[in-house]
């Protein structure tokens, strides 16, 4: 939108402007031929359309230069980020600020030779940033109403659904009961979960696609809540690119970390929390964002609940030493192995930004 405006504003300013200096050119061409005989005046209107001139050649420039980025021409490729890194392109400008910065903030306050200066404040209001955030939670909650309609038949029929229908005209009951009686019950299950039944069955996606599945309102807006407030800052600070790889590799490193701790650890059982026991919910990926914030600003205060200030390291390395007890006890109805996979993804992230590895 504030693009749009700028250019609508250039474009009006240009035309009518550059129009105001051809009048004023017109009326010198007028008026020097009237006061060729007056040296004094003749010099005075002589100044006045050199005036002109200079304004109408800086309209010009700016219909050039100011107006024309409006839409600008596809920028060329930029160079890709090494082999095997979890930066994006996006974030190749913030790096080395990163590793020369003293402060938190990640902000150099001068150009250094050699480096990309970088100010956190320039990208804050991003929008683009914004909409990557977005659409993360988007598609968790369009997830969530598959499985509202899909996998809990029921749902259909709650008060709440049958009293927005009121407003359509019965065409949301038809059109979720048409749904949900020509998909396979077990359809969730097999797309939206990761187990050991669904990895040797082939259905390797969902080791992707269960990290935008939840069944569970709660488990839902904690996740949510967690990848608004962490995630907008880390996609302010080093691009939307680098979130959503941030995201989709923290989900693939949990999905890893929670098989192995089913092949390996788990009970031969089949019990919850036995090893095919299937998992969903965007815990891993949402771990990965949270501990990367934590690792860049460890002296920052998080409002626990909202109102009980906690030091980020604290916080931290309560939810590491949490995921570690879940593992050993075992059974835990919260997956603490693929906790575990998010936060070495922030790790390694971290360590990348700071030019250890």
């Amino acid at each position: 939108m504030r693009t749009i405006c700028s250019l609508m504003t250039g474009v009006i300013t240009y035309f009518y402007v550059n129009k105001f200096f051809k009048e004023i050119e017109n009326i010198i061409s007028s008026l020097k031929g009237t006061s060729a005989s007056k040296p004094e005046k003749l010099a005075v209107i002589r100044k006045t359309e050199q005036v002109a001139e200079h304004n109408s050649i800086a309209i010009n420039i700016i219909n050039h230069v100011g107006v024309a980025p409006a839409s600008p021409s596809p920028p060329a490729p930029a160079p890709r980020s090494p082999s095997g890194s979890l930066l994006p392109t996006s974030a190749a400008a913030v790096v080395p600020a990163a590793r020369g910065a003293g402060s938190p903030g990640l902000e150099i306050s001068a150009p250094q030779r050699g480096r990309t200066t970088f100010c956190p404040r320039a990208v804050w209001t991003s929008a683009a940033a914004d909409d990557m955030v977005g659409a993360l939670i988007g598609a968790n909650l369009s997830v969530f109403m598959l499985w509202r309609v899909l996998a809990y038949p029921r749902f259909i029929t709650d008060p709440h659904m049958v009293w927005v229908d009121m407003y359509l005209g019965g065409r949301l009951h038809t059109l979720l009961m048409s749904a949900s009686s020509n998909v396979d019950p077990m359809f969730m299950r097999k797309h939206f979960m990761i187990s050991l039944d669904n990895f040797t069955s082939g259905r390797l996606h969902t080791m992707l696609t269960s990290a935008f599945s939840h069944m569970n309102l709660k488990h839902l807006c904690n996740n949510m809540v967690g990848l608004y407030f962490f995630g907008s800052s880390i996609a302010r600070t080093f691009g939307p690119g680098f979130l959503f790889q941030l995201y989709v590799t923290g989900a693939l490193t949990g999905s890893v970390f929670y098989l192995a701790e089913k092949i390996f650890l788990a009970p031969r059982k089949e019990v919850f929390g036995g090893w095919k026991t299937p998992c969903l919910g965007a815990s891993a990926a949402v771990n990965a964002i949270i501990l990367l914030e934590i690792f860049l600003h460890p002296t920052k205060l998080l409002y626990l609940h909202l109102f009980i200030p906690v030091p980020a390291a604290l916080v931290g390395v309560g939810l590491i030493g949490a995921d570690l007890w879940r593992v050993k006890k075992g059974g835990s109805r919260v997956s603490g192995s693929s906790h575990l996979g998010g936060a070495l993804v922030a790790a390694v992230a971290f360590a990348e930004i700071k030019g250890w590895i």
